[in-house]
């Protein structure tokens, strides 16, 4: 399961509260890994990190709150900093399995003089899972045209695998703004970031 811990458009201390709960998660789940994370403005501060375990990690999703003064504003009257988790939805990789590949051969036109339309050589390989397909009537050799629609076939996996990723972390970058403030499903307290709830 992926989480993404995220300040939202929070101040400095919201970027530390992220910081400071990646730390508490990473000893409450010792499986947890991250996968990446962006700086905030000071050291110790993250503006959003994206993390991974084979653990459930759905009674996390909702706000977090942090209740301390100020580390960097120490006259600054506002003690409650709020954070969020979010479970990240994750595309499904196609993963190129040639038992599940079908093969349809077809007269093709095109050069060959008489003998044009007499023999099957344009070939179509179409990726079952998917319905993807490709096609090739270039050579006048079946294996050919065969290897050829196979290379186009990966190729069209790989592109739709990446407009997955693209449009996942698109996604995922939207949740950074969804941060709701108030009824957090945890809280900490203090510097030290001791857990109260």
């Amino acid at each position: 399961m992926r989480i993404q811990l995220s300040s939202g458009y929070g101040p400095a201390e919201c970027e530390l509260a992220v910081g400071k709960l990646l730390a508490a998660l990473q000893k409450e789940f010792p499986s947890l890994a991250v996968l990446e994370t962006v700086r905030g403005q000071n050291p110790g501060c993250l503006r959003s990190a994206v993390c991974e375990s084979d653990e459930n990690l759905l009674p996390l999703e909702g706000a977090v709150q942090w209740i301390c003064q100020s580390p960097f504003r120490p006259r600054h009257r506002r003690k409650n900093w709020y954070v969020d988790i979010s479970v990240c939805a994750t595309a499904e990789k196609l993963d190129y399995d040639e038992n599940l590949v079908r093969f349809e051969t077809f007269r093709s036109g095109g050069k060959g003089g008489q003998h044009v339309n007499k023999v099957e050589t344009g070939v179509r390989a179409v990726y079952l899972p998917t319905g993807l397909a490709a096609v090739s009537t270039e050579t006048r050799s079946q294996q050919m045209n065969k290897r050829i629609a196979l290379d186009r076939l990966c190729g069209l996996l790989a592109r739709q695998n990446a407009a997955g990723e693209a449009s996942l972390r698109a996604l995922n970058r939207l949740e950074h703004s969804r941060l709701e403030r108030g009824n957090p499903v945890r809280v900490y307290e203090g510097s030290e970031f001791r857990r109260i709830k």
